[in-house]
């Protein structure tokens, strides 16, 4: 396998365990748009919150309102102040074994990118709240690169800024069916789906995983051609 030079790696359901968060989040935002719960529509618009996980929010919303731009950027602008509102309260959590995975992938000279559906607001608040500026070499929202995932723009952006020679020096890990098409399309050689978020197994296979794994703590195993436990590897995909 070529050496890896680069990971970029999810934030919700796969460094920082907030799904949650982002769920209550949506919620609120729908629901201010006159989608409350118990309703089909909000089921519907639910539904679409779950199968699009991964994509830029603001891109969800004009999923959910299709011919009310006005609409959607209401509902986005309460989603970034309510899970904003939420972090300022609670704070955030690394999911177990993430800072340890930062900590190894960067002393084998793994550059570290957080790549995320939030907006650069949203993303600097996360960023703030976790303290990992020690820790990652570059943070990206869409806004940052052109597009939001499924398209590859956050992680080809990545690799220029970090000055990667090529693309297959680099490995992506998400929770969603989202991360593994824009590492797909990116050319990366690692692409692992991450069982602690959002989709299921055969929906991040579906995407293009070549790999699944149960945590972000089974990464550095993988990509550093260490070997891992039977039980933390669920499968490659290859």
């Amino acid at each position: 396998m070529t050496p890896i030079k680069l990971a970029c790696l999810d934030l919700a359901g796969t460094t920082v365990g907030d799904v949650a968060m982002v769920e209550r989040a949506f919620a609120e935002a729908i629901a201010t748009q006159g989608i409350v719960p118990g309703t089909g529509a909000y089921a519907r618009a639910m539904v679409h919150v779950h199968r699009s996980r991964g994509c830029p929010k603001i891109d969800i919303f004009r999923g959910i309102f299709p011919d009310n731009e006005a609409q959607a950027q209401a509902a986005n602008l309460t989603f970034e102040r309510s899970y904003e509102g939420v972090i300022e309260r609670s704070g955030l959590l690394p999911l177990p074994g993430t800072i340890e995975a930062l900590e190894k992938l960067r002393g084998a000279d793994v550059k570290i990118c957080l790549v995320t559906g939030f907006s650069r607001a949203t993303l600097g608040r996360v960023l703030t709240a976790l303290s990992w500026s020690d820790k990652i070499d570059l943070a990206l929202s869409p806004e940052d690169a052109g597009r939001g995932r499924p398209m590859p723009d956050m992680i080809l952006t990545a690799v220029m800024r970090l000055g990667v020679e090529d693309v297959r020096q680099v490995a992506v890990a998400g929770d969603s069916e989202s991360d593994m098409l824009a590492g797909r399309r990116a050319g990366a050689s690692v692409v692992a789906g991450i069982m602690t978020g959002v989709h299921s197994k055969d929906r991040l296979i579906k995407g293009g995983a070549t790999h699944i794994v149960e945590s972000i703590a089974d990464l550095p195993g993988l990509v550093l051609g260490v070997d891992l436990p039977e039980s933390s590897i669920i499968g490659s995909t290859r």
